[in-house]
């Protein structure tokens, strides 16, 4: 029987393309990558990947044991999930994603009151602007501004998150709105649904300078660099700024928690969706949903 650990390696580069994403997504050495890579083609007598000089391509065989491989990971976190979705005790560590502007702003000043009620759970948040899989236990509980779209998650929208333009009282003291100057994302963020609001607001107005997080486009705009798109329920807290009046659209984000459906009844995930819904049903400057509530057990 070849090692787990070897197919587990296997599956990171088919993924990545190259040994060192599949080493980055690891959280391991190039070299670690190559040598499981290489037992388990010895363990399975068979040419796995292609190495090229960039990147690595699967053989034919390679393929067919990719998406073998698959299934059995797909089995594998599965086993995990049930087995801990089984253990009662509030203890144990569980992973929480978030965006940014969710873990800064909203989730890390609370983490004092979480720690003094469940002093038994270890709780991992980490800030994440993409999808994350919770199928392959990327993460056990997740808050999202899009959808979710894994069929084997169990979703419910919390509220919403409406943005607004702000600026320092000083720089509206100085400038009219026909010219304000905009503070922007970099152009890796050219999709993102806020930056797409904000252009549009801004129209043929100038954007003086491009920031690619929202923490600093809210330093930016203290310091009267010009105005800003931020979530209300920063600005409007801010005594240093103030709210615009604008033409144009409004707009806001929904905000999804998210579990895979075989941890929704953990008592420990339970206890960090709990946390994480409190945070955002309790916070001024969001929208709730009429009937927020925690996925059901």
């Amino acid at each position: 029987m070849f090692d787990w650990e070897n197919l587990r390696h296997f599956l990171a580069v088919a993924r990545a393309g190259t040994l060192s994403g599949a080493a980055r997504s690891l959280k391991v050495d190039h070299a670690t990558v190559s040598r499981r890579l290489a037992a388990l083609e010895v363990e399975l007598q068979v040419s796995l990947v292609e190495r090229l000089p960039r990147s690595c391509r699967l053989t034919p065989m390679g393929v067919q044991i990719y998406e073998q491989a698959k299934v059995m990971e797909t089995s594998a976190f599965a086993a995990e999930r049930l087995a801990r979705a089984s253990q009662e005790p509030l203890a144990g560590k569980v992973m929480l994603s978030a965006p940014p502007v969710l873990v800064t702003h909203l989730l890390a000043g609370r983490l004092v009151d979480f720690r003094g009620e469940y002093p038994g759970i270890q709780l991992s948040v980490s800030t994440q602007t993409q999808q994350v899989s919770l199928s392959r236990r990327e993460a056990d509980v997740a808050l999202r501004l899009v959808r979710p779209k894994e069929s084997s998650s169990v979703v419910r929208k919390l509220g919403q998150m409406p943005f607004a333009l702000y600026a320092s009282p000083d720089y509206v003291a100085m400038h009219r709105p026909k010219d304000w100057t905009f503070i922007a994302y970099d152009t890796q963020f050219a999709e993102m649904p806020q930056q797409q609001w904000l252009l549009e607001v801004a129209g043929n107005r100038t954007v003086g300078c491009e920031l690619s997080d929202i923490s600093s486009h809210l330093t930016a705009a203290r310091a009267g660099a010009g105005v800003a798109g931020l979530p209300c329920f920063l600005g409007d807290e801010d005594p240093s700024l103030v709210r615009l009046e604008h033409e144009g659209p409004t707009f806001s984000r929904d905000i999804w928690l998210v579990v895979h459906r075989d941890l929704r009844r953990s008592p420990p995930v339970r206890a960090v969706m709990g946390f994480a819904a409190k945070a955002v049903t309790e916070k001024p400057g969001l929208l709730l949903e009429t009937m927020a509530a925690l996925p059901s057990p």
